[in-house]
């Protein structure tokens, strides 16, 4: 059972909640003014590991026919038989059913807008069969973490989730164009639509570029809207310089750190900024 346990959380990539999940805690925090309490925190966890494992699981499924292709995800569980596709469409029944379970624990706007988060989460695995700006729509997805958070504490749509909603999606867009400067002659290649397949990586490392520009205002703008105090504005500047960095490791002819771009710089930003929330709300609300 540990073996099968640890093949689900490789195909999921578990590891990648840290992108997520402290946003989705920022919205809590920010919505409640400070500590929500631990069974709100503990509830919103639960649909959010859910929600994302089933994405990356219907991801995997409807990918299969790309990634046995791929020299890249040739290892990926799915592809190698550690899992099967029967399992898998198990597992996607389950994790949704205990993401609308969490959210009908939330509160009634959470229940009645989950299976619309389902619906979008799902959708993007499809984008880049027909369109190229599915980076977007993937950083849509993550940008409703916040979003989520918020409304998971107080069910009305404000303006400071809205601009962490913004930020988050072009945070996720400008990283996602640079993951996918790996795989733009695959794409091509294969009729798949990516910025970099169809515009070429220097158009996407200028695109992922003016994204994150992007980020850091909206970023700003929400701690501004939200009114938050010092720890948050100087945590913003900090992210700002941290996605300076980010496109300093990545160039035409080097893409030998999009790994430690992707995986530990965005992870220190995430948390970075959940953090600030946290402690800006606890020093000066």
């Amino acid at each position: 059972m540990l073996k099968s346990l640890i093949v689900i959380c490789r195909m999921v990539k578990i590891e990648h909640s840290v992108f997520a999940l402290p946003f989705a805690f920022a919205g809590a925090f920010l919505a409640a003014r400070g500590w929500p309490g631990l069974w709100p925190l503990l509830v919103l966890t639960v649909a959010m590991v859910a929600v994302r494992s089933f994405a990356m699981g219907f991801n995997r499924l409807v990918d299969l026919d790309i990634d046995r292709d791929n020299p890249r995800t040739q290892d990926r569980p799915l592809v190698t038989g550690e899992l099967s596709r029967g399992f898998t469409m198990v597992f996607l029944a389950a994790m949704a059913a205990i993401f609308v379970g969490a959210c009908a624990l939330m509160n009634p706007l959470c229940l009645l807008l989950s299976p619309v988060a389902l619906v979008w989460s799902a959708f993007y695995s499809v984008c880049k069969r027909f369109t190229k700006w599915c980076h977007f729509v993937l950083g849509s997805v993550l940008g409703l973490a916040p979003v989520a958070g918020w409304l998971s504490i107080e069910p009305v749509l404000t303006l400071p989730a809205v601009l962490l909603f913004f930020g988050v999606t072009f945070w996720v867009a400008g990283f996602d164009l640079l993951y996918a400067c790996q795989d733009r002659r695959f794409d091509r290649e294969r009729g798949l639509h990516s910025i970099p397949a169809r515009l070429g990586m220097k158009a996407a490392l200028g695109i992922s570029t003016l994204s994150h520009l992007v980020t850091g205002i909206f970023f700003i703008l929400a701690g501004w809207a939200a009114n938050l105090g010092p720890v948050y504005m100087v945590a913003s500047l900090v992210i700002a310089a941290i996605l300076l960095v980010e496109h300093r490791l990545i160039s035409e002819d080097d893409m030998n750190r999009v790994n430690l771009a992707f995986f530990t710089l965005n992870g220190v930003i995430s948390v970075l900024l959940f953090f600030a929330v946290a402690l800006d709300l606890a020093l000066y609300a």
